[in-house]
C-alpha cells in the first residue's frame, strides 16, 4: 500500500509541473462533470491530507534537511531505475517500440555502470526517461477514465486508473522480497524520498486544494495518456 501511494505522489510532483495556474478557472468547471462523487472524494481527501500534514509531511521535510543533496539524488534515482521496468512493460503493451528501446538501454546502463541506477548515466547519454503506467495503457486502447476518485491512502485516481494499479504492482520488486524488514525498510524510503521530492510543488498550490488537485490530475492524465496530442476542450 505504501509502495502505491509513493507512486500517486511522484505523479503529483509531475503534475505540478505541467498544470498551468491561468487554466484552473475554466478546469473547474469541466472537472466537475468528471467528478460525480465529489462529496466522498472530498471526505477521503481530507482524511489523506491530515495524515500528510501530521506524519508523511514532516517525516519527509525532516529526511530532506539531514540527508546530503547527492544521496537524495541517488537514492531517487534508485527508485527510478526500478521504475523504468513498468515503463519498459507499458511501452510495449502500447506499441511504442523505440520508448521500449530507450527504456532497456536505460535499464542497463543505469544497473550497471550507474550502479544500480544510483546514478542516471543514461540521462546524460540523451536516453530519456518515460512516465507510463497500466492506466495510461488502458485509456491508449480506448477505455475512458471514469469518474475522479481519490482513494484512501492512494490519493487521486478515477476508475481506470485504480484498476491499473493493481498490474502495476506486480512490476515493482516489493511481492518478491521475503524479507519482510527490509521489504518495509525500502518501501517507506520510497514514500519518504518521493514526498520530499513533492515539497518544493507546494508553493504552486492555490484557492481550494481539492479542485486544484483534481484538475491537475485530470488534465495531466490525459496529457499522458495522448501522449501531448490533447485539444483544448477546457
Amino acid at each position: 500500500m505504501h509502495v502505491i501511494a509513493a507512486r500517486w505522489v511522484a505523479r503529483f510532483s509531475g503534475l505540478m509541473a505541467v498544470m498551468g495556474l491561468s487554466l484552473l478557472p475554466t478546469l473547474s468547471q469541466a472537472a466537475t462533470e468528471e467528478d460525480p462523487w465529489e462529496g466522498f472524494n472530498r471526505t477521503i481527501f481530507r482524511f489523506n491530507d491530515t495524515l500528510d500534514t501530521y506524519a508523511l509531511k514532516p517525516v519527509a521535510q525532516g529526511y530532506q534537511a539531514v540527508t546530503p543533496q547527492f544521496l537524495e539524488d541517488g537514492v531517487h534515482n534508485v527508485f527510478g531505475n526500478i521504475g523504468d521496468v513498468g515503463n519498459l512493460a507499458n511501452n510495449l503493451l502500447q506499441g511504442k517500440l523505440h520508448d521500449a528501446g530507450v527504456d532497456t538501454s536505460r535499464l542497463i546502463f543505469n544497473t550497471t555502470f550507474g550502479l544500480l541506477g544510483f546514478f542516471d548515466v543514461a540521462k546524460h547519454m540523451g536516453l530519456h526517461k518515460s512516465d507510463e503506467d497500466f492506466g495510461q495503457t488502458l485509456g491508449a486502447w480506448g477505455l475512458d477514465s471514469g469518474p475522479y476518485l481519490v482513494i484512501p491512502l492512494l490519493g487521486p485516481s478515477s476508475v481506470r486508473d485504480a484498476a491499473g494499479r493493481i498490474p502495476d504492482s506486480f512490476l515493482m520488486p516489493y511481492p518478491y522480497m521475503e524479507h519482510v524488514p527490509t521489504r518495509n525498510v525500502a518501501m517507506g524510503v520510497e514514500v519518504i524520498d518521493t514526498r520530499a521530492n513533492l515539497l518544493s510543488a507546494e508553493r504552486l498550490i492555490s484557492g481550494d486544494k481539492y479542485i486544484f488537485i483534481r484538475n491537475a490530475y485530470l488534465q495531466n492524465r490525459e496529457f499522458k495518456v495522448k501522449d501531448g496530442e490533447v485539444e483544448d476542450d477546457f
